[in-house]
Protein backbone atom coordinates (compact mmCIF):
# COMPACT_ATOMS: atom_id res chain seq x y z
CA UNK A 1 0.00 0.00 0.00
CA UNK A 2 1.39 3.38 -1.20
CA UNK A 3 1.63 6.34 1.06
CA UNK A 4 -0.96 9.31 0.17
CA UNK A 5 1.62 11.68 -1.48
CA UNK A 6 0.23 16.02 -1.61
CA UNK A 7 0.40 17.02 -5.42
CA UNK A 8 3.21 19.44 -6.49
CA UNK A 9 1.07 21.91 -7.53
CA UNK A 10 -0.83 21.77 -3.83
CA UNK A 11 2.50 21.90 -1.77
CA UNK A 12 3.60 24.87 -4.18
CA UNK A 13 0.67 26.63 -2.43
CA UNK A 14 0.71 25.08 1.17
CA UNK A 15 3.99 25.65 1.60
CA UNK A 16 4.42 29.28 2.13
CA UNK A 17 1.92 29.00 4.66
CA UNK A 18 3.26 26.29 6.85
CA UNK A 19 6.27 28.44 6.40
CA UNK A 20 4.37 31.67 7.76
CA UNK A 21 3.03 28.86 10.77
CA UNK A 22 6.04 27.61 12.02
CA UNK A 23 7.65 31.49 11.83
CA UNK A 24 4.54 33.14 13.65
CA UNK A 25 4.57 29.88 15.98
CA UNK A 26 8.08 30.28 16.98
CA UNK A 27 8.12 34.16 16.95
CA UNK A 28 5.19 33.42 20.26
CA UNK A 29 7.52 30.91 21.71
CA UNK A 30 10.63 33.34 22.03
CA UNK A 31 8.20 36.38 22.84
CA UNK A 32 7.16 34.25 25.99
CA UNK A 33 10.16 32.80 26.78
CA UNK A 34 12.29 36.18 27.22
CA UNK A 35 9.00 38.20 28.48
CA UNK A 36 8.80 35.45 31.64
CA UNK A 37 12.36 35.98 32.73
CA UNK A 38 12.74 39.50 31.44
CA UNK A 39 11.31 40.97 34.84
CA UNK A 40 14.15 38.87 37.04
CA UNK A 41 17.34 38.79 35.23
CA UNK A 42 18.85 37.71 38.76
CA UNK A 43 16.55 34.27 38.67
CA UNK A 44 17.00 33.89 35.01
CA UNK A 45 21.13 34.06 35.86
CA UNK A 46 20.55 30.99 38.88
CA UNK A 47 17.88 29.50 36.34
CA UNK A 48 21.35 28.73 33.88
CA UNK A 49 23.53 28.11 37.04
CA UNK A 50 21.43 25.41 38.50
CA UNK A 51 22.60 23.68 34.83
CA UNK A 52 25.96 23.17 36.54
CA UNK A 53 28.00 23.69 33.03
CA UNK A 54 29.77 27.10 34.01
CA UNK A 55 31.02 29.26 37.11
CA UNK A 56 28.47 31.42 38.44
CA UNK A 57 29.20 34.69 37.07
CA UNK A 58 29.33 33.45 33.60
CA UNK A 59 25.73 31.40 33.96
CA UNK A 60 24.75 34.81 35.42
CA UNK A 61 25.62 37.01 32.63
CA UNK A 62 24.39 34.56 30.30
CA UNK A 63 21.12 34.07 32.15
CA UNK A 64 20.80 37.58 32.10
CA UNK A 65 21.33 38.43 28.58
CA UNK A 66 19.23 35.70 27.36
CA UNK A 67 15.66 36.90 27.85
CA UNK A 68 17.00 39.98 25.46
CA UNK A 69 18.25 37.26 22.97
CA UNK A 70 14.68 35.65 22.61
CA UNK A 71 13.01 38.89 22.69
CA UNK A 72 14.62 39.57 19.86
CA UNK A 73 14.65 36.86 17.73
CA UNK A 74 10.52 37.33 18.99
CA UNK A 75 10.16 40.69 17.08
CA UNK A 76 12.42 39.62 14.20
CA UNK A 77 10.20 36.42 13.01
CA UNK A 78 7.14 37.91 14.17
CA UNK A 79 8.02 40.52 11.76
CA UNK A 80 9.48 38.57 9.25
CA UNK A 81 12.95 40.22 9.01
CA UNK A 82 15.87 38.27 8.96
CA UNK A 83 14.08 35.42 9.33
CA UNK A 84 16.93 32.99 7.90
CA UNK A 85 18.99 34.22 10.59
CA UNK A 86 16.46 34.26 13.25
CA UNK A 87 15.74 30.17 12.48
CA UNK A 88 19.31 29.90 12.64
CA UNK A 89 20.23 31.29 15.64
CA UNK A 90 16.81 29.80 16.95
CA UNK A 91 18.14 26.49 16.23
CA UNK A 92 21.44 26.79 17.41
CA UNK A 93 19.66 28.00 20.79
CA UNK A 94 17.39 25.09 20.83
CA UNK A 95 19.90 22.21 20.28
CA UNK A 96 22.12 23.95 23.31
CA UNK A 97 18.67 23.71 25.31
CA UNK A 98 17.65 20.45 24.47
CA UNK A 99 21.62 18.79 25.07
CA UNK A 100 21.68 21.02 28.37
CA UNK A 101 18.43 19.83 29.80
CA UNK A 102 19.83 16.18 28.27
CA UNK A 103 22.53 16.63 30.05
CA UNK A 104 20.92 17.47 34.01
CA UNK A 105 19.07 14.56 33.55
CA UNK A 106 22.21 12.26 32.76
CA UNK A 107 23.18 13.61 35.74
CA UNK A 108 20.77 12.91 38.52
CA UNK A 109 19.80 16.69 38.47
CA UNK A 110 16.17 17.90 39.89
CA UNK A 111 16.16 20.90 38.21
CA UNK A 112 13.19 23.25 36.55
CA UNK A 113 14.50 24.00 33.13
CA UNK A 114 13.67 28.04 33.65
CA UNK A 115 12.25 27.93 29.98
CA UNK A 116 9.48 29.87 30.76
CA UNK A 117 10.25 31.39 33.84
CA UNK A 118 12.35 31.41 36.88
CA UNK A 119 13.61 28.08 36.99
CA UNK A 120 16.36 26.80 39.03
CA UNK A 121 16.56 23.50 42.05
CA UNK A 122 13.53 22.11 42.44
CA UNK A 123 12.04 21.56 45.88
CA UNK A 124 12.73 18.11 47.33
CA UNK A 125 10.48 15.76 46.46
CA UNK A 126 9.58 17.53 43.36
CA UNK A 127 10.35 15.57 40.36
CA UNK A 128 11.71 16.88 36.59
CA UNK A 129 10.12 16.91 33.92
CA UNK A 130 12.71 16.46 31.63
CA UNK A 131 10.97 14.15 28.44
CA UNK A 132 8.33 16.32 28.06
CA UNK A 133 10.70 19.39 28.08
CA UNK A 134 12.84 17.72 25.55
CA UNK A 135 9.86 16.86 23.22
CA UNK A 136 8.44 19.91 23.42
CA UNK A 137 11.99 21.65 22.40
CA UNK A 138 12.17 18.76 19.90
CA UNK A 139 9.06 20.10 18.41
CA UNK A 140 10.50 24.13 18.57
CA UNK A 141 13.74 23.22 16.72
CA UNK A 142 11.36 21.12 13.98
CA UNK A 143 9.66 24.97 13.29
CA UNK A 144 13.07 26.70 13.55
CA UNK A 145 14.68 23.66 10.93
CA UNK A 146 11.83 23.91 8.78
CA UNK A 147 11.51 27.85 8.69
CA UNK A 148 15.65 27.76 8.22
CA UNK A 149 14.90 25.66 5.13
CA UNK A 150 12.14 28.10 3.43
CA UNK A 151 12.52 31.32 5.41
CA UNK A 152 10.72 33.55 2.80
CA UNK A 153 6.96 33.94 4.21
CA UNK A 154 4.35 35.96 3.16
CA UNK A 155 3.70 39.06 5.46
CA UNK A 156 7.28 39.58 5.79
CA UNK A 157 9.42 42.55 6.21
CA UNK A 158 11.83 40.02 4.53
CA UNK A 159 9.72 39.74 1.18
CA UNK A 160 7.92 43.75 1.40
CA UNK A 161 11.88 44.92 1.73
CA UNK A 162 12.99 42.81 -1.85
CA UNK A 163 9.73 43.85 -3.48
CA UNK A 164 7.70 40.17 -3.58
CA UNK A 165 4.31 40.95 -2.90
CA UNK A 166 3.96 37.11 -2.85
CA UNK A 167 6.22 33.86 -2.30
CA UNK A 168 4.04 31.80 -4.13
CA UNK A 169 6.36 29.11 -5.67
CA UNK A 170 9.44 30.51 -4.59
CA UNK A 171 12.30 28.03 -4.58
CA UNK A 172 14.71 29.94 -2.05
Amino acid sequence: MSTPRIPAARWVTLRPWLSVAARLGLAAVWLVAGGSKVGDLGASGRAVNAYQLMPYDVAAVIGAALPFVELALGVLLLLGLATRMAAGVSTALLVVFITGIASAWARGLAIDCGCFGSGGQLAAGQAPSYLPEILRDLGFLVLAGFLLSRPRTPFSLDGWLAGEPSVEGEDE
